[in-house]
């Protein structure tokens, strides 16, 4: 009679084995398209930083438009500057009126 009930509850606890394997293989399954998913998803909307070279190249265009910016506005200053004033014999400035 013992060796009946040991055989019931060892052929019990291996269906219930199979059951949890089952289901283990099922959430592994469910985990890994997840992940996958989360992937994809983190790819398309977690910023990147900008490596160093990019960087650099960004901030020396800038610097370079800046450089010019200022060049155009010395050069028209200086050109308005010249075109309003006018020098006397002794080197003194007299405003155009």
């Amino acid at each position: 009679q013992d060796v009946k009930y040991k055989t019931q509850a060892s052929k019990s606890l291996d269906s219930t084995v199979a059951e949890l394997s089952s289901d283990r293989a099922t959430t592994g399954s469910e985990l890994s398209a997840v992940l996958e998913y989360y992937g994809k998803i983190k790819e398309r909307c977690i910023a990147k930083p900008e490596t160093y070279e990019v960087r650099k190249a960004s901030r020396e265009a800038e610097i370079e438009g800046l450089k010019k910016a200022l060049a155009t506005l010395n050069d028209e200053t200086a050109f308005l500057q010249r075109k309003n004033r006018h020098h006397s014999m002794r080197g003194s400035v007299i405003s155009a009126q």
